[in-house]
């Protein structure tokens, strides 16, 4: 009985989906053409997410509203990206991760067009949480393909590979939208977002080849609920999606009110915002150049300890409010530490069900996600109550312990 639920836990697909599962495995898209592919769409997805938040002062003047309610926009992307996880999930592993990933780029660029129109802040909420859930059907289900396509000796590295195209579009949209939006105003800069994310889509209709993969079946929801349940059960999961939607709330919480704290302190407004933005995006750029030397030479649980530390002592510099200038050099280094926990994350939630990837992933972007979405709400609070240093070096202490626990916790699982 234990045997059966153990190998449940590792595969929880019924025999029909693990043979069509098979079949696609048994005859993958090259390597280099699906990473090309997915890459444009991660960059597409992304660069659509990040350009909001350095605009959250101009908005807030333009809309005449406060900028912690105007800030709430991130929420409003990432609360729907996260929730519309663990029905995308089953989705995907129906009807072809693929197909899903195609129409959710299309819906996105619809989404962001209407962004562009909007002179609404209720109408914008409503398109963004729109572009949100269709961004959810992007990196979560690459990140699922990799998995179907690419041996586990080689995922670590092809991940980082294609988080350069991830990184490269949280980097391009912080900056590009502070530094253009006094050219083209905010509508302008989600115009330009609507035609990226076509880009992607278009990609996606030509790259991915055709007829790869199983037919298109119903989505078995009934079945996916029991697949969400062994993969819950999974302690090894546990662990790898408590700590995302963790990391999430310390890291990601402050950045849409960074533009706001900038500008309070008389150090410029959406430019300077979105400079010191992307750095956390050039920081893990320069993770994903190095992700194979620092495997070597650290290993995973050393990975997460030193990438907690990394992350914590870049909040506290971010806390002490010192120069724009500085935040930009603190998230250089919170980017780099960010993305030693995380891709290591990544990666192992991978192997947690080999037949249900699709499934996995999208409960580790739900979570994520959430965690992303709750972090913008509790830092505005503890912003206005406690001040930026002892917000901040509250996120430091978090994230610090959680590289600890986390490299404890699946070091000792994967020899169990």
């Amino acid at each position: 009985m234990q045997g059966r639920r153990a190998r449940y836990l590792q595969d929880p697909l019924p025999s029909s989906a693990r043979r069509m599962t098979s079949s696609r495995d048994a005859s993958p898209s090259p390597i280099p053409r699906l990473l090309a592919v997915l890459s444009v769409a991660g960059f597409a997805s992304t660069f659509a997410g990040r350009s909001v938040e350095p605009l959250v002062g101009v908005l807030a003047r333009d809309l005449g509203s406060d900028p912690h309610t105007v800030a709430l926009l991130s929420t409003a992307f990432a609360l729907p990206y996260a929730l519309i996880q663990p029905i995308l999930g089953p989705v995907g592993d129906a009807l072809g991760k693929e197909r899903v990933m195609t129409g959710c780029l299309g819906i996105l660029a619809l989404a962001l067009a209407g962004c562009a129109l909007s002179g609404d802040l209720g109408l914008l909420f409503g398109l963004r949480i729109a572009a949100g859930a269709a961004a959810g059907g992007v990196v979560p289900l690459a990140l699922a393909l990799m998995g179907d396509r690419v041996p586990m000796e080689r995922r670590q590295v092809a991940i980082g590979r294609f988080l350069v195209a991830v990184i490269l579009g949280q980097l391009a949209g912080s900056t590009f939208a502070g530094l253009i939006e006094g050219q083209v105003g905010w509508q302008g800069v989600f115009a330009i977002t609507a035609a990226v994310a076509a880009l992607g889509c278009g990609a996606a209709l030509l790259g991915f080849e055709r007829g790869l993969g199983a037919p298109s079946r119903q989505p078995a929801f009934g079945e996916a609920l029991a697949r969400y349940r062994a993969i819950v059960a999974n302690p090894r999961a546990r662990v790898l999606f408590s700590a995302v939607f963790i990391e999430a709330i310390a890291v990601f919480g402050i950045f849409p009110h960074l533009a706001p704290l900038i500008e309070a302190r008389g150090e410029g407004g959406a430019r300077e915002a979105g400079l010191a933005l992307a750095g956390f995006a050039a920081g893990g750029l320069a993770y994903s150049l190095l992700v194979a030397l620092l495997l070597r030479f650290f290993g995973m649980s050393r990975m997460l300890v030193v990438g907690g530390a990394v992350c914590a002592g870049a909040l506290l510099v971010v806390g002490l409010a010192g120069s724009w200038q500085l935040d930009a050099a603190a998230l250089v280094a919170l980017g780099f530490g960010f993305y030693m926990l995380h891709n290591t994350f990544q990666t192992q939630v991978t192997e947690v069900a080999p037949g249900a990837r699709a499934s996995a992933v999208a409960l580790h972007a739900f979570s994520f996600f959430c965690g992303q979405a709750l972090g913008v709400a509790i830092l505005g609070v503890a912003l206005q109550t406690l001040g930026p240093f002892a917000a901040l070096a509250a996120c430091a202490a978090v994230i610090l312990a959680l590289g600890f626990a986390t490299a404890h916790l699946l070091a000792r699982r994967s020899h169990a």
